[in-house]
């Protein structure tokens, strides 16, 4: 076992049962190292999102422009009826390209940051765990490209949630509720995904403890999934809290299920 002198200072004694955001929060400012990454994937995570979400919708734009330049002329019951039903046709093509074009600017920024978020993770195991953590399964180059291979395919993965989603979207009601569980259940998937990887689990293996998770899945993305869904804010809600949901999450995810490591 490793000597006080050399093993990481724990500044965290968990609670039993489920570990609130508000720890995390704490956590995060006690440790200066957890708020230094933090604060540098806030910045990485917002540019990124900005700039594939420009992108995004420029192109979207030139496509639904080129759909609507020549509106159908107001006259007659008939001419009125066409021209609302283009006014509508358009802004409801604008509205869905700009949730579409967050969801895909964000996958892509998630994806290239997933060793960023990775090593926030594991310094956050480093806090939670002291001298218990597992030094062989710290940071290394090849971790950091097996990480970044696995978040382009939960963002991935992600792209068809979204496409699922966008075609439920359309069943009153219960559509709604169903697109709001997906984006739940997939936001706590983008989130234990970093502690997974560090113990190289698989995407199936990621998507078996969703599934035999489902109370604790939810509570962990329930947050994000609100925060995606504020209009034109959300971009930068998600950047700044996404560090401190990852650590919520890893904090959750290895005290909720001690024996993680040892499980088949």
């Amino acid at each position: 076992m490793p000597s006080p002198s050399t093993s990481p200072r724990r500044l965290f004694s968990p609670p039993v049962g489920w570990i609130p955001l508000s720890r995390s929060v704490s956590l995060m400012f006690k440790s200066k190292r957890l708020l230094g990454y933090s604060a540098i994937l806030f910045t990485v995570t917002i540019a990124l999102t900005w700039f594939g979400y420009m992108v995004t919708t420029g192109y979207a734009d030139t496509f639904i422009s080129g759909y609507f330049n020549n509106p159908p002329v107001a006259e007659g019951i008939w001419g009125w009826i066409k021209h609302s039903g283009w006014v509508t046709g358009k802004w409801f093509l604008l509205v869905i390209s700009r949730i579409f074009a967050f969801y895909l600017s964000f996958l892509f920024s998630y994806s290239l940051t997933t060793p960023g978020y990775v090593l926030l993770s594991t310094a956050t195991e480093k806090v939670q765990l002291g001298e218990h953590f597992d030094p062989e399964a710290g940071f290394s180059v090849r971790g950091a490209l097996i990480d970044l291979v696995e978040g382009i395919k939960i963002g991935l993965y992600g792209v068809l949630v979204t496409f699922a989603a966008l075609f439920v979207n359309f069943i009153p009601v219960i559509g709604q509720v169903v697109v709001f569980l997906l984006y739940t259940y997939y936001s706590a998937l983008m989130f234990i995904d970093y502690p997974a990887s560090r113990r190289r689990w698989t995407l199936s293996r990621k998507i078996g403890w969703i599934s035999a998770n489902r109370v604790v899945s939810f509570r962990l993305g329930f947050v994000p999934a609100v925060l995606s869904m504020v209009p034109f804010l959300n971009i930068f809600l998600l950047a700044l809290f996404f560090p401190v949901l990852t650590i919520h999450a890893t904090l959750n995810f290895t005290h909720s299920q001690p024996h993680i490591d040892q499980a088949p």
